[in-house]
């Protein structure tokens, strides 16, 4: 129904935006990561969604549109709501979501708060062919499937083929992806892994 508000931030919470149009005062649900990306006092275009209740009509914003996006096939979920959906997006960004679903990352997506397993597990099962034909249609843009998973993928045989348990193995180059800051070879991943077993 509000496909999008632009207007001046008025006041900027953790959990929630009011963004003022010509003289109204809309009160939106936001995500951290959309938080951490507004700028302060200055106007704002945010991607919404209206969820309508018996009791409550609420608005939730996001920066882009990726991620209202992610928060749509969150919620399309049974047992996902918005502010579960608010949630999952707060603890991680949009594309540590979408690998989490395509790796089938239960142990990821288990990490937020107030998801359990079978929730976990029924993201997983319900939006992995859809993310996947999402990211293939938009390219590397949406998610860096593509040169980093490829490295990662064969790093992870090298390691395997070494003799590494593959659930170890996974998790050692998780961690170095994470810690080193740029993108590296093949070789570098499993230099880095050697060196931390």
């Amino acid at each position: 129904m509000i496909a999008y508000i632009d207007g001046k931030l008025a006041v900027k919470d953790p959990t929630y935006v009011i963004v003022d149009v010509n003289g109204i005062g809309y009160q939106i649900k936001i995500s951290l990561s959309t938080y951490s990306s507004l700028p302060e006092g200055e106007r704002c275009k945010l991607h919404t969604y209206l969820h309508i209740k018996e009791d409550a009509h609420t608005l939730y914003g996001f920066t882009t549109a990726a991620e209202k996006d992610t928060f749509l096939h969150l919620i399309s979920i049974s047992g996902v709501g918005p502010n579960t959906g608010l949630m999952i997006l707060s603890s991680l960004s949009v594309d540590e979501v979408q690998q989490a679903i395509v790796r089938e990352d239960v142990r990821t997506i288990q990490h937020v708060k107030g998801i359990g397993a079978k929730t976990a597990q029924r993201i997983i099962l319900e939006l992995k062919d859809k993310i996947k034909k999402e990211t293939m249609l938009a390219g590397s843009s949406a998610v860096p499937v593509s040169a980093h998973n490829t490295v990662r993928a064969e790093a992870l045989s090298a390691l395997v083929t070494l003799g590494f348990a593959k659930n170890v193995a996974e998790k050692t180059l998780d961690a170095i992806i994470k810690r080193e800051d740029r993108s590296l070879s093949v070789e570098e991943l499993i230099k880095f892994a050697l060196k931390s077993s």
